[in-house]
């Protein structure tokens, strides 16, 4: 169990007005705390109807739930106070729970809290933040993947064959005077060289969690005028950027988060590319640039007037990403060779719906599953990079000298062991629930 020796709540729901708040208890005071308020024995899973009540005045009536621990969300005694949605009334529980009490919670302590009483580990914990803020169905089924111990698993999976190729390696360093084969530790060799790639290749997928979690980045980049400002207004279906006939109308980055697929998206637009004196333009410009090479996919916009050799952005662009020939009721648009491309025209609506579904086909290509679940933070990134090194190094040891292969071994399997929490846990605990909600 948590070392916590206090009671902590939290209102679980969106703060506003609502028909109904949920305020969420936690810690050994639960049942003090709700028999004060009225709502004594109450039998557990069971929700109640209580008259709350505080100091001779009545709080509310509520539908109220108590949750035993160790079986609960925290490990701890719990229980929910299903309040009326009114201000009034939060604060009428809140200020009663205070007086008994009952402090309110800090960001992320229900989960840090369940973590600590063994009720999931750091991975998951993570899961239940990003199940939260999941806006697409595809962030939702990979919080809900991680939360179920999917990449959990694989962590797991990882650290038992480092801990088998380790066994081998220490069976012949400590007893090396039992009947032991020769040459022992070298038949880790080839556990280690198929972790190795287990590893390299969770290493180079490690992207598509983090499209997936924080959206898919799209830029849209080209000469002044091609069209870009009226194609990203076609994509978020809104006026969202100022279109005039004047080159170099757009004078910064204009982001618009948009769902296509069933994917999030953050759709760029950006300034035309050229040389300016324009000492804001250029500004303009040069955020243009760096979003472009910190794209996703970028989409090439051109317009019947440009000539592709001549274009600034042909210096961004790579056989992955596709042209958007603009303004094809104005006449053709003369295509780059070995890029693929599309024509439209923003104004007739032509070939808008083919680069829809071309966008759409591609978010599921790069961001679907693959054979290791999606790696959906950067400190997971980390620990991985860090298991690689070791177990490269180890398996560069393991002929010259098997004490020092075990050495790094361990030093991967620690490395593995931090995603979960399984060792090192007080120097992470805060990066990892600093960016929960109250409520969780």
């Amino acid at each position: 169990m948590s070392s916590n020796a206090d009671t902590i709540f939290a209102l679980a729901t969106p703060p506003g007005r609502g028909a109904i708040a949920i305020i969420r208890l936690s810690g050994p005071g639960v049942d003090a705390a709700l028999a004060a308020l009225g709502a004594g024995a109450l039998t557990p899973r069971l929700a109640s109807l209580r008259t709350l009540r505080h100091d001779g005045e009545m709080v509310d009536q509520a539908l109220v739930l108590r949750f035993p621990g160790p079986n609960s969300y925290t490990g701890e005694d719990s229980a929910e106070l299903h309040l009326h949605g009114g201000r009034a009334v939060i604060e009428a529980a809140s200020r009663a729970l205070i007086a008994l009490d009952v402090r309110p919670a800090e960001p992320g302590e229900f989960t840090r809290r369940a973590f600590q009483n063994g009720r999931m580990d750091l991975a998951q914990a993570e899961a239940v933040a990003d199940l939260i803020d999941a806006e697409t169905g595809a962030q939702k089924n990979q919080a809900l993947g991680q939360l179920d111990g999917a990449l959990s698993a694989a962590y797991a999976g990882f650290r038992r064959e480092l801990l088998k190729a380790l066994s081998l390696v220490e069976a012949e360093i400590d007893f090396p005077d039992e009947d032991v084969p020769d040459n022992l530790a070298r038949t880790a060799g080839p556990v280690l060289d198929k972790l190795s790639a287990d590893l390299r290749a969770a290493l180079a997928d490690s992207d598509r969690g983090r499209r997936v979690r924080e959206g898919y980045r799209i830029v849209l980049i080209g000469e002044t005028n091609a069209g870009k400002s009226s194609l990203f207004n076609a994509l978020v279906a809104r006026e969202a950027a100022i279109v005039t006939p004047i080159a170099g109308t757009t004078r910064d980055v204009l982001d618009a988060d948009i769902m296509i697929g069933g994917y999030a998206v953050t759709l760029s637009d950006t300034a035309g590319l050229r040389d300016s004196d324009d000492l804001v333009e250029a500004e303009g410009i040069r955020r243009a640039r760096l979003r472009a090479e910190g794209a996703d996919l970028r989409l090439w916009v051109r317009s019947p007037s440009s000539e592709a050799v001549e274009d600034p952005a042909v210096a961004f662009v790579g056989a992955s990403d596709l042209q958007v020939l603009n303004k094809a009721d104005l006449g053709a648009v003369t295509r780059a060779p070995d890029l693929e491309a599309l024509t439209v025209s923003t104004t007739t609506g032509q070939g808008l719906a083919e680069l829809h579904d071309w966008i759409a086909a591609r978010l599921a290509r790069d961001l679907s599953g693959a054979d290791f679940p999606a790696v959906t933070r950067e400190r997971h990134r980390r620990r991985l990079a860090e298991a690689l090194v070791a177990v490269e190094a180890g398996r560069r040891a393991l002929d010259l000298a098997p004490e020092m292969a075990g050495d790094d071994l361990r030093r991967a399997a620690d490395a593995l062991a931090r995603v979960t929490g399984a060792i090192g846990v007080e120097d992470i605990l805060g990066e990892v629930f600093s960016s929960f909600c109250i409520g969780k």
